[in-house]
């Protein structure tokens, strides 16, 4: 598909030290089967080399429009928002965000362009996209575990539905949940929404605020099963399900290092 569609599509990877572990990462991106993409790793004021690991693996692969930026502010809010920001003014009409610990589907770019294109150009006419996530399969995770898991994200994204804060007249259409690790939005609603909050994950969780300012707009957005990615287990494995989901809840727990390596 590479090539063929009208649209230029950027993902936006935030990254903090991830030099051990973004190559499987690396390796999804850059086999997707559409190709004809900007990928714009932001590096968060990383110490172990996850701007070299990415550039070699970019050089090494000939990957011209692979490109990182730097953001000093600490945040997984800021280091998006600069990411989108950056590949909106390099020409970007859709944008995409995955994490750097996360496997997107090989169609994950192509089924978001088809969501995000206009009808006109034979897409959906989308705005944002809302991704399902499920859990990696390489990180020791046993299957009891994961359907625990994938159960626990359905019952928060039916909370996310009747939760009063995401329900008033200001709203033009009802709640989706959109995993920071797999959402995608046009330029244009991007910046006309304000973008991702520029704050630190321990203050604000960017996502669910992001699509609240989406849903101030338009009714045009939607959760697309189709548009998949493989999240990383790490914080389950760091702090148990329960004190994960309590962290999702508005921080109802919150340990002392959040950045789980």
């Amino acid at each position: 598909m590479s090539g063929s569609a009208p649209g230029r599509l950027a993902v936006v990877v935030p990254v903090f030290d991830e030099a051990a572990g973004i190559g499987p990462t690396l390796r999804q991106l850059a086999a997707q089967r559409d190709a004809d993409i900007d990928v714009v790793f932001v590096d968060n004021g990383s110490s172990d080399g996850s701007r070299e690991v990415i550039e070699a693996f970019a050089a090494a692969r000939g990957l011209d429009r692979w490109r990182v930026i730097h953001e000093p502010q600490k945040g997984t809010g800021a280091a998006a928002d600069t990411g989108m920001r950056a590949a909106i003014a390099a020409g970007a009409t859709m944008l995409a965000r995955t994490d750097a610990d996360c496997l997107p589907r090989l169609d994950w770019t192509a089924r978001i362009r088809h969501a995000l294109s206009p009808k006109s150009d034979g897409g959906l006419g989308l705005e944002l996209v809302a991704g399902l996530l499920v859990p990696r399969l390489d990180e020791g995770l046993g299957p009891i575990t994961r359907t625990a898991l994938r159960g626990a994200v359905r019952v928060a994204d039916a909370y996310g539905v009747v939760r009063p804060s995401n329900n008033g007249p200001e709203f033009l259409g009802p709640y989706v949940m959109a995993a920071g690790c797999n959402m995608a939005i046009t330029a244009a609603m991007y910046e006309a929404c304000g973008g991702f909050p520029r704050t630190a994950i321990e203050d604000l969780h960017e996502d669910r605020a992001i699509v609240n300012a989406v849903r101030r707009l338009t009714g045009s957005y939607a959760r697309r099963n189709d548009v998949i990615v493989r999240g990383s287990s790490r914080r389950v494995q760091a702090w148990g399900l329960k004190n994960t989901l309590l962290w999702y809840k508005d921080h109802a727990y919150r340990p002392e290092h959040v950045d789980i390596r």
